[in-house]
């Protein structure tokens, strides 16, 4: 009988003891996630997405009916949305010998001038004419400058090939 107490007791003892275990501390908000991941911080918004998801990287050029170039980067995942991120300028027709070149830049100038008055700057913003440029599952972002857009391939790039945490952050938030 009294082994039969002692062992209530050290069950009490140890069901008390279990019962006063801290829970596990939650892990504290802004610190590095366990997952690598690719971040690109942009004006027009950010993008994120884990390293190990990453199929592919791109980079590659194309004329817009004759009237704009297009520099685009995209990266592949093996999920559904695919990011693209791309530099836009216009195409800059040249004259034989340099004769009108003052006349297409001329005009090249009062077209810009007339789009900012407008309020329909297309070289500014991503724009889509619904529903014949619809890229369902398609998340674009539109940089400034070639330098810009090099280094946004340079970074996803680097990521994909080391699997490694990559951030960056292009223009003023």
């Amino acid at each position: 009988m009294k082994a039969f107490r002692f062992l209530l007791v050290l069950a009490a003892l140890v069901v008390t003891g279990l019962a006063q275990t801290p829970a596990a501390t939650p892990t504290p908000a802004g610190t590095q996630s366990a997952i690598a991941l690719f971040r690109a911080k942009l004006p027009g918004g950010t993008y994120e997405v884990a390293v190990r998801a990453i199929i592919a990287v791109a980079s590659h050029e194309y004329l817009v009916d004759g009237v704009a170039r297009v520099t685009e980067v995209n990266i592949d995942t093996a999920g559904s949305l695919l990011a693209r991120f791309y530099y836009l300028e216009p195409v800059t027709p040249t004259a034989p010998l340099g004769i009108g070149n003052a006349a297409i830049e001329q005009t090249q100038r009062l077209l810009k001038a007339a789009a900012e008055k407008s309020g329909q700057d297309v070289w500014q913003k991503v724009i889509k004419n619904y529903p014949t440029t619809t890229h369902a599952r398609t998340v674009e972002y539109r940089v400034e400058s070639i330098d810009q857009l090099n280094q946004i391939y340079s970074s996803a790039e680097a990521a994909f090939r080391t699997q490694k945490d990559t951030r960056l952050t292009i223009g003023s938030e």
